[in-house]
């Protein structure tokens, strides 16, 4: 800071916050493997096993991955801002790699065994998720990581990607719960009332996505644990403001 007092430490909370986000994250992972291995026979890719992989790669890169991305500014409150955004951008972009093997996966899944593609309420949420996710990746990679976008023009899109990157984060979980119901009603339909193995852990899966959301969504969310500009952005931004708006130094960032 510029009165040359140590570097803050991270609020308390958030600190809590971010390890049960992490702790759930892994636990996810380790839940969709379970559920895939023990009862659904594993993941191989060019093999009757290949559908396995959709909801494997679409939990580890729309939910986990996708989660640790939006909580970068949180974590990294004190790096240099670029690092933190060129880190944001990396963990995005690799969530969207590994989607793209997920959908892979079902179509041709899909194709091998004869049936229809796109016409669930799933696979239309699905889509839809991972087409804007991708766009709001390219956008943002547009707006923020290449130069040329003008400062006002970055302080018009930044509202619209925050608020975006929240909804799709919120959008891919709900395609995930869509997603599990349909895998148990086809695979365990006259079971999975009577709360078999299987059914009780798929479900416990889609409660505990549901935890993830929230917790990275409270992360996220909270006013007092945002990133706080370092003082060389601060100057930079009021200097800025100063030249474009004629606004005193000072007013909002």
């Amino acid at each position: 800071s510029m009165d040359g007092a140590p570097t803050p430490a991270s609020p308390a909370g958030l600190s809590a916050y971010v390890a049960v986000s992490q702790l759930l994250g892994l636990t996810l992972l380790a839940t969709t493997g379970a559920w895939l291995g023990r009862y659904r026979g594993g993941v191989a890719w060019h093999s009757p096993l290949q559908f396995n992989i959709h909801p494997l790669c679409m939990v580890l890169g729309m939910v986990f991955l996708q989660g640790d991305a939006l909580l970068v500014y949180r974590v990294f409150r004190h790096e240099a801002k670029r690092s933190t955004k060129v880190l944001h951008a990396l963990l995005h972009g690799l969530a969207l790699v590994i989607a793209l093997v997920g959908i892979i996966a079902v179509f041709e899944s899909h194709r091998t065994k004869g049936i229809p593609d796109m016409y669930s309420l799933h696979s239309w949420c699905g889509m839809a998720a991972f087409v804007l996710y991708l766009l709001q990746w390219l956008l943002g990679c547009g707006f923020f990581l290449l130069p040329g976008a003008s400062f006002s023009l970055r302080g018009w899109y930044k509202p619209q990607h925050v608020f975006f990157g929240i909804a799709l984060f919120v959008l891919s979980i709900a395609a995930c719960l869509l997603g599990i119901t349909e895998m148990l009603l086809f695979n365990i339909r006259d079971s999975y009332s009577h709360f078999v193995p299987e059914g009780v852990l798929a479900n416990t899966l889609g409660v505990m996505l549901v935890a993830f959301g929230l917790v990275v969504g409270y992360v996220l969310t909270r006013d007092d644990w945002k990133r706080p500009p370092l003082a060389e952005e601060l100057a930079l931004s009021m200097d800025f403001k100063t030249l474009t708006e004629g606004e005193s130094p000072g007013g909002g960032s």
